[in-house]
């Protein structure tokens, strides 16, 4: 081994993101609620589009994504020219990094949020800063007393993942108009669709300069295995991210795909209705066991458990059964599962399989 040839300072220090578990030895057919998936996959309107690309396999995708762009400003009512669009909101995130954040910098972000704020401001050298939430829920100001002359980024989902908690539109305005001048408000709306009538804070990207929000085709659309999302904000800092976006970082198929996807409203409407009545079904079904779960407005509930052994126990058990859902001790919650909403027969299976292993002891 070349111990001349080094990585930058920090990049050894990234832990691994490990996604939710698809699969138990030994265990076959197994039910995933791991990875917070629309069970009913994507539209039949997607479906048909993915098919038709076939036929452009051979051809460079356009560079400038407006097709898809300008379908997403329609269905959305915004402007085109401040949509960006990326491989998943993953790569928004890693751009904003990269553009905004570096040594000496720092990158705020709420102590149960998404695993991947840290690693990216990690990978650019940025220093993570970790803040408290209050009850699983984010605190407006313990973010704004974090937050001083070195934080350039503050990243922020809501509804949150793996808590499925959200502060109102109010909260995130307070804190955008209180943030230090050189900050940029970063709103996450990867569960934004599931909240009926919510614009996953557009409204409040709209009328600033220093917010962006990121969306994603691989929850409430069922994309997640094309790896397509997009991201709204001033102008002038979409076009900073275009200037270290790959030229060519969508296919034809990610782009052909979700255009019909976001086109399709009426199927986002009927997998939102059903994933509020199979929610609320699954909490108060589990509730009744002894297993509490806060108001989740997304597509998972975070079950909590009386302690750390009782929740891997319980973990064991479902895999076991051929039930998988995951384990957020890595999101600072080791007493918690977050179980996706999945279709009908999912959710009675995993709240049978809890009465069962609740039972048990």
């Amino acid at each position: 081994m070349n111990d001349q040839i080094r990585p930058q300072p920090g990049i050894m220090d990234i832990a691994l993101y490990e996604g939710g578990k698809a699969a138990v030895a030994g265990v076959a057919n197994v039910v995933k609620l791991s990875s917070n998936e629309n069970p009913f996959g994507p539209s039949d309107k997607a479906k048909d589009a993915f098919a038709r690309s076939v036929h452009q396999l051979h051809r460079y995708p356009s560079t400038d994504h407006t097709p898809l762009r300008e379908a997403i400003g329609e269905v959305h009512g915004l402007d085109p020219a401040r949509i960006i669009c990326g491989v998943g909101s993953d790569e928004i995130i890693t751009f904003l990094c990269q553009a905004y954040a570096g040594p000496k910098d720092e990158v705020v972000f709420t102590e149960h949020g998404f695993l991947m704020y840290r690693i990216s401001a990690m990978a650019v050298g940025a220093t993570p800063v970790e803040v408290t939430e209050r009850d699983r829920t984010t605190d407006v100001d313990a973010i704004l007393k974090a937050c001083n002359r070195r934080t350039r980024l503050v990243f922020l989902a809501n509804p949150n993942n793996p808590t499925g908690t959200m502060i109102s539109t109010a909260e995130i305005e307070r804190l955008a108009d209180n943030l230090p001048a050189q900050a940029i408000l970063v709103l996450d709306g990867a569960y934004a669709e599931y909240v009926e009538g919510f614009d996953g804070g557009a409204s409040v990207v709209s009328a600033r300069e220093n917010v962006v929000m990121t969306r994603t085709f691989s929850k409430i659309y069922g994309l997640g295995g094309l790896r397509i999302g997009w991201g709204y904000g001033p102008k002038a800092i979409i076009d900073v991210l275009n200037r270290i976006r790959g030229p060519f970082n969508l296919s034809n198929t990610q782009l052909d795909t979700a255009e019909a996807a976001v086109r399709d409203q009426d199927y986002v409407t009927k997998c939102r209705a059903d994933n509020a009545r199979m929610r609320v079904w699954l909490a108060e079904a589990l509730a009744a066991l002894g297993v509490p779960s806060d108001t989740s407005m997304a597509n998972f509930i975070l079950a909590r458990f009386a302690s750390v052994e009782e929740a891997e126990a319980c973990d064991t058990y479902l895999q076991a059964q051929g039930l998988i859902v995951r384990r957020v001790a890595s999101y600072k919650l080791p007493h918690c599962l977050r179980i996706t909403v999945g279709d009908e027969a999912s959710c009675r299976r995993v709240a049978h399989a809890i009465g069962q292993f609740k039972g048990m002891k």
